[in-house]
């Protein structure tokens, strides 16, 4: 008896996708499929590994080699248990509906097996093929792929389950038949075309961070009067950009008030937080976030309240290095500061009244901006390079720089 051959019938692993255009197409996977159809970018440059996979495995890593960074030795590499962390913390629920992560971009390294017709007429939904030791190779969030690979090698780890990932959907969009000269060039348009948010402007979004929580509670605290009426400081606060534009109806942006608080924490230690997160775990020895906001809320209100005219008319005090210096003398008031160089509430008044906030080369060249050559100022050094300077003139009146502020 001779059987016959089944035929069309084409094996393989089927996804419900949605075309975007001709050669891409858009979706949901599991997880267990995603770590199936794109191996572990680690095990692919452990030369041990490697050495002991499958030829397909070995060519699946060549491959990838010409689209992709090394994960090895590379700050790529060091971000994936972070973000294997991240993702579990919101599959656990313990981020709320405050976390997100962006589709993964595969390409599928030929054609299709199969695709079908629309699923559902005009909707065009419709489901692909994808066969046994077809090349799929992550193009861009290679880091979160890997971070999936670790959770799903050892969910226990990461206070999660096998179960648990298994009902999780990964968005992904998918890149068909492409040349590896088309697939390095996509690779090339999503990590460089795009522009990069600045660290201080991406930290003053994060409502997770200490900072910027504080930042926010000290605009909201404070009241002002505006064309009349009084209205929370927080409106005159921009949390979108890095500088405020002579239009706009903002005086200070929240990236600037985030390093006021910082600083005022810290001292001259915030200067290098204030691109960092700011845990409450990680606020100074012997303090609470309940005590540390109890304090510094009052003080840095007070301090905005009674110089509001110089916020509002955009002055040297609204530059973030100005305000990350004013913050590092503020510090000096905090309990917890070092008692030998402690100062009071009326001492810290006394000591920025005398200041001339007017954004003048007479008083602020060298100190937190420079002068061009048509004299006019540029305050864009920022604060880790102007803060400490602002700091020590507001603290040392009889010093150079601190004349030079109070136009002596």
């Amino acid at each position: 008896m001779r059987l016959t051959m089944p035929t069309g019938v084409i094996e393989g692993t089927q996804l419900a996708v949605m075309p975007f255009r001709e050669d891409a197409v858009v979706g949901t996977m599991s997880v267990p499929t995603l770590v199936q159809l794109v191996p572990s970018p680690r095990a692919e440059e452990d030369p041990r590994k490697l050495k002991a996979a499958s030829g397909l495995v070995r060519r699946h890593a060549e491959l990838r080699a010409t689209v992709q960074r090394t994960l090895k030795s590379s700050q790529k590499g060091r971000n994936v248990a972070p973000y294997a962390e991240y993702i579990a913390a919101g599959l656990k629920g313990e981020l709320g509906a405050a976390w997100s992560t962006p589709p993964v971009t595969l390409w599928h390294a030929g054609p299709l097996a199969a695709i079908s017709d629309e699923l559902v007429p005009g909707s065009g939904v419709r489901t692909l093929t994808v066969t046994p030791g077809t090349m799929v190779v992550a193009i861009d969030g290679e880091t979160q792929t890997a971070a999936w690979h670790e959770l799903y090698d050892d969910p226990e780890t990461y206070g999660l389950t096998y179960p648990e990932l298994a009902r999780v959907r990964v968005p992904f969009e998918l890149y068909v038949d492409l040349a590896p000269a088309d697939a390095r060039q996509i690779f090339y348009d999503r990590n460089v075309q795009g522009v990069t948010v600045a660290k201080n402007l991406a930290m003053s979004m994060d409502q997770r961070d200490f900072g910027t929580r504080l930042a926010h509670v000290v605009a909201d605290s404070v009241k002002v009067e505006v064309d009349g009426q009084q209205v929370p400081f927080g409106r005159l606060v921009n949390s979108s950009k890095r500088q405020v534009a002579a239009g706009d109806r903002e005086v200070v942006t929240l990236s600037a008030l985030r390093a006021l608080v910082v600083t005022a924490i810290y001292g001259k230690g915030g200067l290098a937080r204030s691109a960092e997160s700011v845990h409450e775990d990680e606020l100074p020895v012997g303090t609470r976030a309940e005590e540390v906001e109890a304090v510094v809320v009052p003080l840095l209100a007070r301090l905005i309240s009674e110089r509001f005219p110089a916020f509002a008319t955009r002055s040297a005090l609204t530059a973030p290095a100005v305000l990350a210096g004013v913050g590092i003398a503020a510090h000096h008031a905090m309990p917890w500061s070092e008692a030998a160089s402690r100062i009071g509430a009326d001492e810290l008044d006394r000591l920025l009244d005398g200041i001339r906030w007017e954004r003048e080369a007479a008083y602020w060249d060298g100190v937190a901006a420079k002068a061009g050559t048509s004299g006019r100022l540029n305050f864009s050094g920022g604060v880790k390079d102007s803060g400490g300077r602002v700091a020590d003139a507001i603290l040392y009146p009889a010093t150079e720089t601190g004349r030079k502020i109070r136009g002596l």
